[in-house]
């Protein structure tokens, strides 16, 4: 009996060598989402209460960069650095966040759509700093609010403010 015993625990040890040999990270983790898996990321943004030549809704398609935004390569360019695993570009302030007593304007803006292969449905305000700081980041997707209201798109396409000059002098 303990002879059995003994060769049944070695089999059963031999199994989880092999198993062990299998590196921990690469059982945990899923491989990261590729640039040519990603043709279906299109996204409807809507701002409104944000100024002329800023409110609207545009339309914006990523690999390759497209549709009606008025920023197009450089939206998708800003959501491609803010997309990390374990991290999503669209996620609220989370709760309970300390964030300053600041009211950074009326505008709000909704993106919907497909980012990553994931659905998209989020909202966004400027109604405290933690909320200003959400928006920023997405700029250019969001126009930026800190530039000089323009009166009109400019002749790029580029959400006119602080940077257009710049970019249609190039």
């Amino acid at each position: 009996m303990s002879r059995a015993l003994a060769l049944g625990a070695s089999a059963v040890l031999a199994g989880l060598a092999s198993v062990s040999a299998v590196p921990a990270a690469s059982a945990a983790a899923p491989p990261p989402v590729r640039v040519e898996d990603r043709a279906g990321d299109h996204l409807t943004v809507t701002v409104r209460h944000a100024g002329p030549g800023r409110d609207g809704t545009y339309r914006l398609y990523c690999h390759p960069a497209g549709g009606s935004h008025p920023d197009a390569r450089r939206a998708c360019d800003v959501l491609d650095r803010n997309t990390h695993w374990g991290r999503e570009p669209f996620a609220p302030v989370p709760a309970g966040s300390v964030c300053t007593m600041q009211y950074g304007g009326p505008a709000t803006a909704r993106i919907t759509g497909t980012w990553a292969g994931r659905r998209v449905d989020a909202a966004y305000d400027r109604g405290d700093g933690c909320r200003i700081d959400r928006w920023n980041r997405l700029v250019p997707l969001l126009p930026d609010l800190s530039a000089p209201r323009p009166a009109a798109v400019s002749r790029t396409g580029a959400w006119a403010g602080a940077g257009a000059q710049e970019r249609t002098r190039a």
